[in-house]
């Protein structure tokens, strides 16, 4: 499926064709991930003939089983300095230019990912301009086959078929080859080079509309989701009502037919290709067609699933994953109705699962009901900034204020945040999006009756002993809390048990 990019092949004038072959994951100007040994692999059309591979003075012998072969290099340190990596096979040979050693990461989702850096309005055409950084690389594979609302053409099926679902290279961060490159992952990159000052690569690969379902290794869902499987995807309940629709859209009455949200096919075409090479971590942006479904027990489940899975398939048990949580919409329709439900979700599996974080864009988000809100910038760096802090250890502050506990005293409830230094509200007036409950389980608005160092006290109409607090439970709201930095208060659900706050 993968095309060959990048690479300078010196053919001998008696062959018409190089014998061996570098796999489609390598490319000059690529970035090595430093401190972990690295597989090179490809193919070789003479299995017989002994395979080297030399970088950076080092040189190592492939194992060759069948027409494929394997090196492994050993683990080096970050370097800035292009070097050559070179494969050789008796008079024939494969070069690859100016290849760097530094930081590797996956960036993923549904289309809010896929969204490209000249789609951002406002500050789009100047950060292209200005987008010079020879320490950021990064390969965007690029969609041959999208889900636009109409039948699939021969020249699509063809594709799907074949398993062409994605087409790239690598490419150092110019403003010739930034355009179309994803704009969450081009300021992630761009932000964490500078956070590092070492080299960051990123290898982006997403696709609008896309459910997590698709995203997930064929193994685990034969595994825990059956109905996934065969031509019955497209009544499973696993996947969402609408997804369901534009795919029959695109495909008609041919269900045998490939399509990109069909489970595993996404993850096939588009991840696994890249889990022989080790990364540092994954950012990831979905969640829009899956929150369509009501059932959160059941989101939990396959968002969970698909971090596990990636990790296995990457061999890499502690694998970073950072997702963007959901952020506002103003849209009151069915398909946005449990936005609030799935950032709980999000939530509570970074607080469940060690390595997963959140990152909060509740702010970030439309005040109209366009599914891309063009803040791109801040999601990005925002990532950049907990990856910072969370898998390289800087003194970076990336959260906002978060639920910590909460005391009841009568109507009154006393809530207490971590990251809450210097606790204020962007428009000077008192925190908005709060809500109590009683034992009936019924919410309603809170207002701030004090607002001390790093704590509220709210109180609602009608709530005379209240159970539980939740802040942020809305689809569409224009949330004003945050912390020093500027960093918007995180969204949470808790109920108070016995002296003591439970968080969901």
């Amino acid at each position: 499926m993968w095309r060959t990019y990048g690479l300078l092949i010196l053919v001998s004038c008696l062959h018409a064709q190089a014998a061996v072959k570098l796999n489609e994951v390598f490319g000059s100007h690529m970035v090595l991930q430093q401190g972990r040994e690295i597989p090179i692999f490809g193919t070789t059309d003479s299995p017989s003939k002994s395979i080297t591979v030399l970088f950076d003075g080092k040189k190592v012998k492939a194992v060759t089983k069948g027409k494929k072969w394997r090196a492994v290099l050993p683990a080096m340190p970050a370097s800035s300095e292009g070097r050559t990596l070179t494969v050789e096979q008796g008079d024939q040979s494969v070069v690859l230019e100016d290849v760097v050693v530094g930081e590797v990461w996956i960036a993923s989702g549904q289309s809010n990912m896929l969204f490209r850096l000249n789609q951002t309005p406002g500050n789009g055409a100047a950060e292209i301009r200005k987008a010079d950084n020879p320490s950021f690389r990064f390969y965007h594979a690029e969609p041959q086959v999208h889900t636009n609302g109409a039948a699939y053409g021969e020249k699509e099926k063809k594709a799907l078929r074949e398993g062409k679902m994605y087409e790239g290279q690598w490419a150092v961060c110019n403003a010739a080859s930034v355009p179309r490159m994803s704009a969450v992952a081009y300021y992630f990159g761009q932000e964490l080079q500078k956070q590092l000052n070492a080299p960051v690569g990123v290898v982006h690969t997403s696709l609008g509309g896309s459910q997590m379902t698709a995203w997930i290794p064929k193994e685990t869902l034969k595994r825990e989701y059956r109905s996934c499987l065969g031509a019955s995807w497209l009544e499973s309940p696993f996947v969402s009502a609408w997804v369901r629709g534009r795919a029959k859209q695109n495909i008609g009455k041919d269900r045998d037919m490939p399509h990109p949200y069909k489970p595993a096919f996404l993850f096939e075409t588009g991840i696994a290709p890249w889990t022989q090479l080790p990364v540092a971590g994954v950012i990831w942006y979905q969640g829009e067609s899956d929150a369509e479904i009501q059932d959160m027990s059941q989101n939990r489940k396959l968002l969970r699933d698909l971090v596990v899975s990636w990790r296995k398939a990457f061999s890499s048990p502690g694998l970073p994953f950072l997702q963007v949580q959901l952020p506002r919409i103003n849209d009151s329709t069915a398909l946005r109705r449990y936005w609030p439900e799935f950032r709980a979700v999000q939530a509570q599996t970074a607080d469940e699962m060690p390595g997963v974080y959140c990152v909060t864009t509740l702010d970030l988000g439309s005040t109209d009901s366009n599914v891309h809100p063009p803040r791109k910038a801040e999601v990005g760096r925002r990532l950049a900034d907990v990856a910072a802090a969370e898998v390289y250890g800087k003194s970076v502050g990336c959260y906002g204020p978060a639920f910590q506990s909460m005391k009841a005293d009568g109507p009154l409830v006393t809530v207490h945040f971590n990251h809450a230094d210097g606790l204020k509200t962007t428009d000077g007036r008192s925190p908005e999006g709060f809500e109590l409950a009683g034992s009936n389980g019924k919410f309603s608005p809170a207002v701030v009756k004090d607002v001390q160092k790093d704590s509220l006290v709210l109180q609602a109409e009608g709530v005379q002993k209240p159970v539980a607090v939740r802040y942020g439970w809305k689809t569409y709201m224009e949330p004003n809390l945050v912390n020093d930095s500027g960093l918007p208060a995180q969204p949470f659900v808790a109920e108070l048990r016995k002296n003591s706050a439970k968080q969901h």
